[in-house]
């Protein structure tokens, strides 16, 4: 049986972690779309006999706003497409919030069917036992896992294995005011690629006297995905990935060339200091104060439909050091994960709401209504995603970036079990090379320290 109890280990991987971590901004967006039928479900109760009643599946989600519409409109289709399938939506607040109520619920008749679960939450969700892998689903259906986008499902991935299905997912790009640039001299089709080319365009634009040049919010998650560009691992053991992860690496050379460039930026000028929050970077942004900022692709959308009217924005790709070694881009945002404790049919019937949410014609309502990437390679043919992408040129950035990462280690990204903590813990190592109170050496030497402590004090609660 799928749906057994395993509940021992969780109360012990509750005590010891405390997810506190901000998850990747979500875009808004507008359009139509529909969905496709979902395939029946056809499984069989906990007593093994066939059931004709209709199942329900109860899904816990994190999308607020103008998401959280997008999200019950699917709800909707779905439930309508079919006879045997009745999903229920139910938004829990930020992803922290859901993840304190589903550890309240583990044990008891109110745990959910399938919940969302932000990027970081991977390791957590992996050890604590609760969940049933998808793979599972994967092989019982023979579901061809090819006609999803492999940068998207390596992430996921562990050993050979896809544990949750992607749902919403974003990554890092550089954003521009190609009016700014213009007004510099530079070249606005041209966003700079390197850390040096960066520079001297801050530099350039700082010196017009209309905006800053630069302002990058000092999120964990940038620095992951800098790090990531450059080929290099958050911890040892392949970013956790060929064993538990034991020890911090954000102390590496790539980390601390990377904290010297960017307390060089504000230094020289050519950057501001925004503190933590990238809605204030977005603001910044928006009203033209600044003139390159980096975010999340699913933040596109509400980006370019600030600036209509006072300047255009221009795209580029995540820079790196001119001698950096290859990287790419590492996935944000969540996945959806099906909870062990439920009857087996109950989760067949998730397994197919799964299905219908990663189908072409619901990714293409998906991406086109948040600014969220398509998981489905063949949503990008659907003529809506098409007039879409005419309509918001500059997402081919991120669509190109996506495709020319290299899947390996780094680009997969870390998986440990107190992410959220270590993303804070560096996000303080940087406010303090910022801030001249430490060098970069020294800050992301304390950080790897603490960040190594904390995966260790973990690692003793979970049974292998």
């Amino acid at each position: 049986m799928w749906g057994k109890k395993k509940h021992g280990i969780m109360a012990l991987l509750l005590t010891a972690v405390m997810l506190t971590g901000a998850a990747c901004g979500g875009g808004d967006g507008s359009g139509g779309g529909g969905g496709n039928a979902a395939k029946e479900a056809n499984g069989a109760d906990k007593g093994g006999s066939s059931s004709g009643a209709l199942k329900k599946v109860t899904f816990w989600h994190a999308m607020g706003g103008t998401n959280q519409k997008v999200v019950e409109q699917m709800v909707t289709d779905f439930n309508a497409s079919q006879k045997n399938v009745q999903v229920e939506a139910i938004y829990q607040g930020t992803y922290d919030d859901l993840l304190s109520k589903l550890k309240a619920s583990m044990g008891s008749k109110d745990s959910p069917t399938l919940v969302q679960m932000y990027e970081i939450g991977s390791r957590f969700m992996m050890d604590s036992k609760t969940t049933t892998q998808m793979q599972k689903f994967i092989d019982m259906d023979k579901y061809d896992l090819s006609q999803l986008e492999p940068n998207i499902v390596s992430y996921y991935t562990h050993s050979g294995k896809l544990d949750s299905m992607p749902f919403n997912t974003s990554n890092a790009i550089l954003y521009c005011n190609k009016d700014l640039f213009k007004a510099a001299g530079l070249d606005p089709e041209k966003p700079p690629k390197t850390f040096d080319e960066l520079q001297k365009s801050a530099d350039a634009i700082t010196k017009t006297g209309k905006a800053s040049g630069a302002n990058f919010a000092i999120y964990g998650w940038f620095m992951e995905q800098l790090l990531a560009n450059q080929g290099a691992e958050y911890v040892n053991n392949s970013n956790g990935r060929s064993a538990l992860a034991t020890e911090s690496t954000v102390n590496g050379d790539a980390g601390i060339k990377t904290l010297t460039w960017w307390k060089n930026l504000v230094d020289s000028k050519a950057a501001i200091n925004l503190g933590r929050k990238t809605d204030d970077s977005k603001k910044a942004f928006s009203a033209g104060q600044v003139g390159m900022i980096l975010e999340s692709t699913a933040s596109l959308k509400g980006l370019v439909d600030s600036a209509q009217g006072k300047f255009e924005v221009g795209t580029g790709f995540l820079p790196k050091p001119s001698d950096g070694k290859e990287g790419g881009v590492i996935v944000g945002g969540a996945s959806l994960w099906i909870m062990n404790d439920r009857p087996d049919d109950e989760q067949k019937a998730a397994w197919d709401f799964v299905k219908y949410l990663a189908s072409p014609k619901v990714q293409a309502y998906w991406h086109i209504n948040t600014g969220y990437f398509p998981i489905t390679k063949a949503a990008y043919e659907d003529q809506t995603v098409k007039d879409n992408m005419k309509k918001f040129p500059q997402f081919q950035t991120a669509v190109d970036q996506l495709h020319q990462t290299k899947s390996n280690s780094a680009t997969q990204g870390a998986v440990i079990g107190v992410f959220p903590e270590a993303r804070q813990i560096v996000e303080g190592a940087i406010e303090e090379v910022i801030n001249n109170k430490k060098s970069p050496k020294e800050a992301l030497d304390g950080a790897s320290k603490e960040i190594t402590s904390k995966i260790q004090q973990y690692n003793k609660t979970v049974k292998q």
